[in-house]
């Protein structure tokens, strides 16, 4: 592997799932990489929410089956956190200054450097599809395509700043305390999912006020603090160089960001798909969603799923099984199969989870 001045991998072994962790020292710190997949496969790097890491924001998404032959075999899968917020992670001396997001962004192009990597895929939620925007809008020529979840580029409202504020004390005198994570739950999912039925939890929520649960306090509100100190991405969003393709929850705090997002970028570069019964964390809440945008995003680069059937009787099979619960609300020509040159049905559009 490449490695760039000033930064250094320490491998701290095996992790579950076949990937390999590294730590990767940069000048905005150090930052933990999980690495799945043949490193001779091209590049996609994930970067994911506050409070989360690679595996809380995008188990659902890459280990589902239909995942595995269209992303997992395709790529080489560069999982990184956000500083702090890895597996096991220590809380950052009080003394390392808090990172603003164009630290994070260079802390990136850093990270990719170190693994001699040219260009890559990017796939980000919410905060991190944030960074990721913003290191496309910093390091345009290094960026392949963009696959954004619920993403925000605006300055933070006085509304949101004031809110994030009351969360940031939260962290500081309390941590992860019960009324923190039941803010950042309505962050993420969906109210039908934190709430399916008096007096009952699902599997999921539980499962994600563990992962909370783990987190260093102080490390997630250094990465909150950046956050709701960012500006505003939004003229620079017609000048990326790359294709975008953005999935939003329809029930996300974020919608009406997303939906701007789109609206100032080139329509034959960029699709919106809006998922029915859904929160912000898509890649949790309902990753199959994602998987039919994704494939015909993926197959305008001349990627389609790995498999002994041809790719059109897969997508066949996966539009029946996958399609319900996302719309293309814009900029349908994007996904289209007639613009790949591949004459199928198109995918159904504004059908609830429930049909």
């Amino acid at each position: 592997m490449g490695e760039s001045s000033g930064s250094v991998s320490i491998d701290v072994g095996a992790m579950q799932f076949g990937g390999k962790e590294h730590v990767v020292r940069t000048s905005k710190g150090s930052v933990s990489v999980l690495v799945f997949g043949d490193e001779r496969k091209p590049a996609l790097v994930t970067y994911p929410d506050v409070g989360l890491n690679y595996e809380s924001c995008f188990h659902g998404l890459f280990f589902c089956p239909d995942a595995d032959p269209l992303l997992l075999q395709n790529f080489c899968v560069y999982h990184m956190d956000a500083p702090g917020h890895q597996l096991g992670a220590d809380v950052i001396a009080s003394d390392v200054p808090v990172l603003s997001v164009d630290d994070l962004a260079d802390q990136v192009a850093e990270v990719i450097d170190h693994f001699g990597l040219k260009k890559v895929f990017c796939l980000g939620v919410t905060a991190g599809a944030y960074v990721l925007m913003l290191f496309a809008a910093k390091y345009g020529e290094r960026v392949l395509g963009l696959i954004l979840v619920s993403p925000i580029c605006k300055a933070p409202s006085w509304t949101e700043w004031l809110y994030n504020k009351v969360l940031l004390n939260l962290l500081y005198f309390y941590g992860m305390c019960g009324l923190l994570k039941e803010c950042l739950l309505q962050r993420y999912f969906s109210k039908e999912l934190r709430c399916v039925s008096l007096g009952s939890e699902s599997d999921v929520i539980q499962t994600f006020r563990r992962f909370l649960g783990e987190r260093q306090g102080l490390n997630v509100m250094r990465f909150l603090d950046a956050m709701n100190r960012r500006h505003d991405l939004t003229e620079g969003l017609d000048k990326l160089q790359c294709k975008t393709l953005i999935f939003v929850g329809e029930n996300s705090p974020f919608y009406g960001e997303s939906v701007h997002i789109n609206t100032r970028m080139d329509r034959k570069a960029c699709a919106l798909v809006e998922v029915q019964g859904c929160g912000s964390l898509v890649t949790e809440e309902h990753p199959y969603a994602m998987l039919i945008p994704i494939e015909l995003f993926l197959m305008g680069y001349g990627y389609c799923r790995t498999s002994n059937l041809a790719c059109s009787r897969n997508m066949n099979r996966s539009n029946h099984s996958l399609a319900p619960s996302c719309h293309p609300l814009v900029a349908p020509e994007l996904l289209s199969l007639e613009s790949l040159g591949i004459k199928l049905k198109p995918i159904k559009t504004r059908v609830d989870v429930e049909a």
